[in-house]
């Protein structure tokens, strides 16, 4: 069981990279210029990514009973790291960009991970009936 859950936690992982990669796709020219505001664009992305990270964090969480806090450190932890990976493997070459101005201008905003993650196993794992929650701050 536990084998399946981390191959789960991997999954949606590779799909908290995948779908807003799918979704920007529109908005670059087949010459792979974008089409819009780069503002506009990155905006767009931000939004797009939290609503997917999240969507799948609540879809995971809901799938346990126990060790809430733990769950959202490992998905803080691997998250970004399979987001990273799949940048330098996809995104990198596509753009012709080097790391410096990847981590500047993209790679830091995958530590939002974390900041939600490890917020969610916390509030859940203090929750009055998580099962380990004693229900007093």
């Amino acid at each position: 069981m536990k084998h399946s859950r981390y191959a789960l936690l991997l999954f949606f992982g590779f799909l908290s990279w995948l779908i807003p990669f799918l979704v920007s796709i529109p908005f670059y020219s087949v010459q792979g210029t974008l089409l819009v505001d780069v503002f506009l664009f990155k905006s767009i992305m931000i939004v797009v990514g939290s609503v997917v990270g999240t969507l799948l964090m609540v879809w995971l969480f809901l799938r346990i009973r126990e060790g809430y806090l733990m769950e959202g450190i490992l998905i803080g932890f691997t998250w970004p790291v399979i987001n990273w990976v799949m940048d330098g493997l996809i995104l990198l070459p596509m753009s012709g960009m080097d790391v410096s101005a990847y981590f500047a201008q993209i790679g830091i905003r995958y530590l939002v991970i974390p900041v939600i993650s490890v917020s969610m196993g916390y509030v859940l794992e203090k929750s009055p009936g998580s099962g380990s929650a004693s229900g007093s701050g």
